[in-house]
């Protein structure tokens, strides 16, 4: 776990040199809990992970502004999940919502076996702005395979998110 986590760093670090050539790069990093209502306890553990938005490629639509987002977690079970799709974003003064919904893969490594490959994560995060272009914030999430999978036991999850701009 510790090698995984090393790893995850070192990327962040790498990527945020990268791909500083954009103005627009919107990152953020976040940790929380996986399963948080597992009724057992034994799948319940924690998440750490990354996201990425761009925000040249925002659009405002008749829903309000959206974005795609990209990004990735594991759990401290190894459980991966690598996922894209689109975010909207409603700014009430200080105080930011956005909900999103990122269709994903699954990788269970040896925590909850969610049914699938395929999973669907949909979320709704809260943030504030802190300083300039760097928010705080706490999500909510909950993925599941829609019945396509073996079994379909779902997971909910919450974290605590810190995003920049560079």
């Amino acid at each position: 776990m510790k090698i995984k986590f090393y790893a995850i760093i070192l990327l962040l670090f790498v990527f945020k040199h990268t791909v500083v050539l954009s103005e627009n790069l919107d990152i953020s990093v976040y940790t929380g809990t996986f399963d948080v209502i597992d009724k057992e306890g034994d799948d319940q553990t924690t998440l750490i992970g990354v996201e990425h938005r761009n925000t040249d490629l925002f659009r405002n639509s008749f829903l309000g502004k959206i974005a795609p987002v990209t990004g990735a977690f594991m759990t401290g079970k190894n459980s991966l999940y690598f996922y894209t799709g689109i975010e909207g974003q409603y700014n009430i003064g200080p105080m930011n919502i956005s909900p999103s919904f990122t269709p994903g893969y699954y990788e269970k490594g040896s925590g909850k076996d969610l049914g699938s490959a395929l999973e669907f994560k949909s979320e709704i995060k809260v943030g504030f702005d802190l300083f300039k272009d760097s928010k705080l914030g706490y999500s909510y999430s909950h993925i599941s395979n829609n019945d396509w999978g073996n079994t379909n036991p779902g997971t909910d999850n919450q974290q605590i998110t810190f995003s920049t701009r560079f």
